[in-house]
């Protein structure tokens, strides 16, 4: 099985198709290589590039400009995210379709549950990636 959730307890006890039963707050936070995110991975498919994890931003934390390489789906729990198109609050849903270009913050500090079919492709900052021509 190439699907898994980090530091899940017992999940060596687990057959290949068993139902995965998630204590999130068991699960240890993360800190993201941008400052004042952080995150709890509740499932990943590194093979495949899915990722669904819930993601805690400080006040002010900022995410560089990116492109989604496939879609990306977010409903905010608390606080609010935004970019240049809106501000997506507590109990909205946003989703952003392949291609879509843009950067991200929170001024005020958010929770939310985040779900990626593909890794974000960086585009400005110290993770920019680049394309040799």
């Amino acid at each position: 099985m190439v699907a898994n959730t980090p530091n899940l307890k017992n999940e060596a006890a687990l057959t290949a198709l068993s139902s995965r039963y998630v204590d999130v707050e068991a699960l240890p936070w993360e800190e993201s290589r941008f400052e004042g995110i952080r995150s709890k991975t509740l499932v990943e498919d590194t093979e495949r590039g899915l990722k669904t994890a819930l993601i805690e931003w400080s006040p002010g934390a900022e995410l560089p400009f990116h492109e989604h390489i496939d879609i990306e789906q977010t409903y905010v729990l608390s606080g609010s995210l935004c970019d240049e198109e809106g501000e997506c609050k507590a109990g909205e849903f946003v989703w952003r379709p392949i291609g879509n270009q843009h950067r991200a913050w929170s001024p005020n500090g958010c929770l939310l549950l985040a779900i990626f079919l593909k890794p974000n492709k960086n585009l400005e900052g110290p993770y920019a990636e680049t394309n040799p021509e």
